[in-house]
């Protein structure tokens, strides 16, 4: 979910639980010094150069640390590496005089290291409610109403809570209405029990148990969401699974990526966004449609796993293309390939 880097130097401060140590940028340590990984080795502090700043000899070398105030020359750290690269690291083990006041992770940066430690429970987002979001079965003489199932599609992920901060701040804002916002998984909890008697008993277990597992913090039916927000945020892209209409399955993936060097236009496109749905249809067989959207407008390419469907495809693709025309957005391409090589 996070970045590896990330993830290693916080697993490996919850585990201790010690202040993060990191040489100041203006003295060099780039030859590290023969110092390892995991490594512990002692500091001695030789003066104060600045509040909270000091000059500390390790190794045989003299290195500039943000230490705890209350220390002073002579005294003895007891330091571990952590990281070597980007810039070397220690943690802060003990030090022969006792920290007066302790510094420890905050309990967000605990809460991730946790999070990053817990298997992903799954890597989509499910729709909001069991049933499918077209609830009468189509026809060969009926077919979906598109506008219906896309602004049902847009609802199912609006309201999955992988955006419920951005959709906070919405609601600040005035664009968004409380409403629309209790729709969310985040308010959709059973309401905690307020009876005094039981509060009072369980204060002290509930705050200890916080401490124990930061996890606790966050409701069990909330914590799946919260890992699929950690990973969409560092991935760039959301999947979702669900029932389009009764016995179809629909998978639905939204997704950054940076167009190909070699295409036309390439430096005025940027980066883009595409989105691709996939069905296992009764007569077409595996279709799927990738929709690239970028400031030249939109790619559109189409694929089947039969010879036939694809004929189809390609014979309706004019018509699609007309109908987005006449609502204003530029194709920019159409293709219709093979399954598997769009």
């Amino acid at each position: 979910m996070l970045p590896t880097d990330v993830l290693n130097t916080l697993r490996a401060l919850s585990l201790n639980e010690r202040p993060l140590i990191t040489p100041l940028p203006d003295k060099d340590t780039s030859g590290k010094g023969g110092f390892e990984l995991g490594q512990k080795v002692q500091g001695t502090i030789q003066a104060q150069v600045s509040t909270g700043v000091f000059k500390v000899r390790v190794l045989e070398q003299m290195l500039h640390m943000q230490l705890p105030e209350n220390l002073k020359s002579g005294d003895v750290v007891e330091l571990q590496v952590l990281s070597l690269q980007p810039r070397l690291t220690f943690s802060l083990s003990a030090s022969a005089n006792p920290l007066s006041s302790p510094e420890h992770l905050s309990n967000t940066s605990l809460l991730l290291s946790a999070l990053s430690q817990k298997p992903l429970e799954k890597n989509f987002v499910s729709a909001i409610q069991s049933q499918p979001l077209m609830t009468e079965e189509t026809s060969a003489t009926s077919a979906p109403d598109t506008t219906v199932l896309a602004n049902k599609l847009h609802d199912s992920l609006s309201q999955s809570g992988l955006f419920y901060e951005s959709h906070q701040a919405q609601w600040i804002a005035g664009s968004r209405s409380t409403a629309q916002l209790l729709l969310e998984p985040q308010n959709q909890l059973p309401p905690l029990s307020s009876a005094p008697d039981v509060a009072n008993n369980v204060t002290g277990t509930v705050a200890t148990a916080q401490q124990n597992n930061p996890l606790s913090n966050i409701p069990n039916p909330l914590q799946p969401i919260v890992q699929q927000q950690l990973n969409a945020l560092e991935t760039r892209q959301v999947f979702w699974q669900g029932h389009a209409w009764p016995n179809q399955r629909m998978d639905w993936e939204i997704h950054e990526e940076t167009p190909r060097n070699s295409a036309a236009g390439y430096e005025e496109a940027g980066k883009q966004w595409a989105t691709q749905v996939r069905l296992d249809l009764p007569n077409l067989g595996e279709v799927a449609a990738m929709l690239r959207f970028n400031n030249n407008g939109l790619s559109i390419t189409l694929d089947a796993s039969g010879d036939t469907t694809r004929t189809l495809l390609g014979s309706a693709s004019s018509q699609l293309t007309a109908a987005l025309a006449e609502r204003g957005i530029t194709v920019s391409s159409t293709l219709v390939a093979p399954h598997g090589k769009s």
